[in-house]
């Protein structure tokens, strides 16, 4: 079997200073790749992140960014630019996850979530695609979301953002492939991060969720950062377009 081999990869992931976002980064930088660790404003757990990273020999640089400002992520993509030389891979990872019931939701909690969960990823990836065609080569991951498939009652805005995700990733999939970029995406279901610590502070209520998963079991941050190393990696050079769903099997589609 062939071993994943990110040797001399350049890799910006956004929103890792925890959850997905910390595991892919671990995993990224254990095949090889040099990683840039976005935060928006926990620097301590982003600073961690990094320390775990260095313990293992690896090398990374840490950027300040708010998703939301196109000015922010310019200014974060020109500085990995200034570390790192290239940005070879993008893992669009950043986001939030907030109640809004439809007939009372606040055009506020709209806007952000959009600003955030859409409009980030426009910018990183709007900033980044230049650099990747210029190279010849590059590899892009969307981290959208079981709410993407199937919808989210009390969360349609989040679930509206993650199903843009969806389908920007199948229109970039045709854009990119003549410059050799592929753009996949994954659709978490429920993960144990810390964006769900008070959903599952009722005990009764995450007992129902594992036990809607055939699974049964609530997945780590490292359940999903395994799918996308796998995607960022030679091994899955020939998929692009695609949706990976990780959810144990408690979303089911295709043919």
């Amino acid at each position: 079997m062939k071993a994943i081999d990110l040797s001399g990869k350049k890799a910006l992931i956004t929103g890792s200073s925890r959850g997905i976002g910390r595991a892919t980064a671990n995993f990224l930088a254990e095949a090889g790749a040099e990683v840039t660790i976005h935060y928006k404003n926990n620097v301590q757990a982003a600073v961690e992140a990094g320390q775990e990273i260095e313990a293992r020999g690896g090398k990374y640089l840490l950027v300040q960014a708010d998703l939301a400002s196109k000015k922010d992520v310019e200014r974060m993509v020109s500085r990995c630019l200034e570390v790192w030389g290239a940005i070879d891979i993008l893992v669009n990872n950043g986001g939030i996850w907030t109640y809004g019931e439809m007939g009372s939701m606040s055009e506020e909690t709209w806007r952000e979530t959009m600003a955030i969960n859409l409009d980030g990823v426009f910018y990183t990836t709007n900033a980044v695609v230049p650099v990747m065609k210029k190279n010849g080569r590059g590899w892009i991951v969307n981290v959208a979301s079981t709410a993407a498939i199937r919808g989210e009652a009390y969360h349609s805005h989040y679930a509206a953002s993650k199903g843009a995700l969806v389908a920007l990733t199948k229109s970039l999939a045709v854009e990119l492939a003549p410059f050799n970029i592929l753009v996949n995406c994954v659709a978490p279901g429920w993960v144990e991060t810390e964006m769900n610590t008070e959903v599952f502070s009722d005990a009764e209520f995450k007992e129902r969720i594992r036990q809607s998963i055939p699974l049964k079991r609530i997945p780590d941050p490292e359940d999903v950062a395994g799918p996308i190393l796998f995607l960022v990696s030679e091994l899955a050079r020939h998929i692009t377009g695609e949706t990976l769903n990780v959810n144990g099997g408690a979303v089911l589609i295709g043919g």
